[in-house]
């Protein structure tokens, strides 16, 4: 048994290494390439506009649901309306390019394709809501004052903030790092910077995919893991809990293979990433209590309706979500599959990489 154990751990990621590289070399020329006063300039202003442009911009951007905090206050103290700051920040850590491509790699293209779709319509129906919500008074610091962001995922510090300036840190968010050409800003991004906010998360989703495959019948799940029960079930269960969006896909497929129904696990992936615990105190300091209500509120519902839809269609459409862990959708050769995982384990590895690629840090 724990050798079956070890085994199906093994072939979940390598079904997922490829995918997962994939993703994150996007991720990482989205970050280098776009700058972040294109940001601020793509989600200014009021209403349907900015709402769609916040929802649009944040989905594919490699952030948690940690990481996006500063920049989403960061965009919000720069003018950025109160219904685009929802926005983005449910649309951007629901999804992001990597996690769409693992989520194909593990759960097969309609999911892959209905997750980014629930997330924006989430973001979309969410920041709408927040329109009916009166301004609070002037909240947290000065939008005028400048914002230093710092990261906790590592030690280091890249800078002092000048006097005047104020600082806020993320548990996940990325330091800004002058490289010497993009492209080793990309790489440096994506094989150091954001691999090691999300390889913790990953493995632990990882190992519980393979557990559920292991130990748990497939229909053990299934007798209340159904219909609006288990949806709610799930939604307890996501909302107070930290996981980001890549590393809640393993796990998501774990809960499939083992019989909760697929817009349970859709409900999972959207309210998993995109809230946390220790995110409402900052929420309710710079958006105020009213509209983190209707943030926390919104979230659930356009989640569950998501949820709801996705099971209707598989219904009536006839449409088939397989989980074929240690199956991908996909067959690469196996020698791509070891490769792309033996690749992630050494970028993983801090002292291995900065030994023979000092470059990436």
């Amino acid at each position: 048994m724990i050798a079956e154990l070890f085994n199906n751990i093994w072939m979940v990621f390598l079904d997922t290494a490829f995918w997962l590289l994939i993703g994150l070399l996007g991720a990482g020329v989205i970050k280098s390439f776009i700058a972040a006063d294109t940001m601020q300039r793509w989600v200014g202003g009021r209403g349907i506009g900015s709402i769609l442009r916040a929802a649009l911009f944040g989905a594919p951007l490699p952030l948690c649901s940690c990481g996006v905090l500063p920049a989403a206050i960061s965009l919000r103290r720069s003018g950025a309306s109160k219904e685009a700051t929802v926005s983005f920040l449910i649309s951007t850590p629901e999804t992001s390019v990597d996690s769409v491509t693992v989520t194909y790699a593990l759960m097969g293209p309609v999911m892959a394709i209905f997750r980014p779709m629930a997330a924006l319509v989430n973001a979309v129906g969410t920041g709408l809501l927040t329109t009916l919500v009166a301004d609070d008074p002037v909240l947290g610091r000065n939008a005028s004052e400048d914002i230093v962001v710092k990261s906790c995922c590592s030690a280091e510090t890249e800078s002092e903030p000048e006097p005047g300036q104020q600082e806020e840190t993320s548990c996940c968010a990325s330091k800004e790092v002058v490289k010497p050409n993009k492209l080793l800003q990309v790489l440096s991004y994506a094989g150091a910077e954001l691999l090691d906010d999300i390889s913790k998360w990953m493995a632990i989703g990882i190992v519980f995919a393979g557990i559920m495959l292991t130990f748990i019948p497939p229909d053990w799940l299934a007798q209340w893991g159904q219909g609006l029960t288990a949806m709610l079930v799930m939604l307890v269960v996501g909302v107070p809990m930290y996981i980001c969006a890549v590393a809640s896909t393993p796990v998501a497929a774990g809960l499939l293979l083992a019989g909760v129904s697929p817009g349970a696990v859709l409900v999972f992936l959207l309210v998993g990433p995109a809230t946390n615990i220790t995110s409402f105190a900052l929420l309710k300091q710079e958006l105020g209590l009213k509209v983190t209500a209707v943030y926390i509120s919104g979230l659930s519902a356009f989640s569950l309706m998501m949820g709801l839809l996705l099971e209707w269609l598989l219904t009536t459409q006839h449409w088939q979500i397989e989980t074929n862990l240690g199956e991908a959708h996909i067959m690469l050769p196996d020698t791509v599959s070891w490769l792309s995982a033996f690749l992630l384990i050494f970028l993983a590895i801090k002292p291995f990489r900065r030994a023979v690629i000092p470059q990436l840090g």
